[in-house]
């Protein structure tokens, strides 16, 4: 066979099919931890990350790593997956009596058996209508509007002061980012940004009204971005940092 031939033989193979990721149990300790091993076109090595809203390690390696080269790796980290799935703040469900930051202020949740379909304010407390099984979705739901809300008003204001203006603004469910700008001008963000204090939202949302005039993170970015923000940026990047975790955490069970 010529090399023409190989060629064309390589041309017409089949793309690789993705590989499903496949969860392992490393043991450490006396005690099995989950490790979620993944595989990547983009990866040139064996990594270990922590995914903070799935409470789990996942471990990543190339598309041609034999798997037991990857799995010897992770094993040889497992003192390191011990402590950072040991570090994972506490999971926060949405039940009676759980205390809840709403835009940074501690409310504790009331559920009210004897009311019906609503969510409501009182005197420092989110009271929660119907079954109780219905608790969590009716209290995240509405956060979600509260939230929702609150970005809608400062996006429009800021996109004013840049003289844009967002395609549509979307809140989700997200769980690696807390605010995306699409090409085409729309904006998402998170949910649990409900939980962040005002600053924290007031810096992410001019994040990405600055990313409408300049879709990359050079200087000229960076310099919109301050002005945009009511407050220096530094703090609320800090306190993302030390504090995003937690977020994710709100409403799992």
């Amino acid at each position: 066979m010529s090399l023409i031939d190989d060629l064309l033989r390589l041309r017409r193979a089949p793309p690789r099919a993705p590989v499903e990721p496949e969860d392992l149990l490393i043991a450490h300790a006396g005690a099995d931890l989950p490790v979620t091993f993944v595989r990547s076109a983009r990866a040139r090595r064996a990594s270990l990350r922590v995914d903070p809203a799935r409470r789990r390690i996942v471990l990543t390696a190339p598309l041609r790593m034999a798997r037991g080269t990857a799995v010897g790796f992770a094993q040889q980290q497992a003192g390191w997956i011990a402590a950072r799935l040991k570090r994972l703040p506490a999971l926060r469900p949405f039940v009676d009596g759980a205390d809840v930051p709403l835009f940074g202020v501690p409310h504790r949740v009331r559920h009210r058996a004897d009311a019906r379909g609503t969510v409501w304010l009182e005197n420092g407390e989110i009271h929660v209508a119907g079954r109780p099984e219905h608790l969590p979705r009716r209290l995240r739901d509405w956060l979600t509007a509260e939230i929702r809300r609150r970005l809608v008003s400062l996006v429009e204001a800021k996109a004013a002061r840049v003289e844009r203006a967002a395609k549509r603004v979307t809140v989700r469910d997200t769980r690696s980012r807390w605010g995306s700008c699409a090409p085409d001008g729309a904006l998402s963000f998170s949910w649990r940004l409900v939980f962040a204090p005002p600053e924290v939202i007031d810096y992410l949302v001019a994040h990405e009204v600055a990313h409408l005039v300049h879709m990359n993170h050079g200087p000229r970015f960076w310099a919109l971005a301050e002005r945009l923000c009511d407050g220096p940026m530094a703090p609320p990047q800090a306190w993302l940092k030390a504090n995003g975790e937690t977020l994710l955490q709100y409403g799992a069970s």
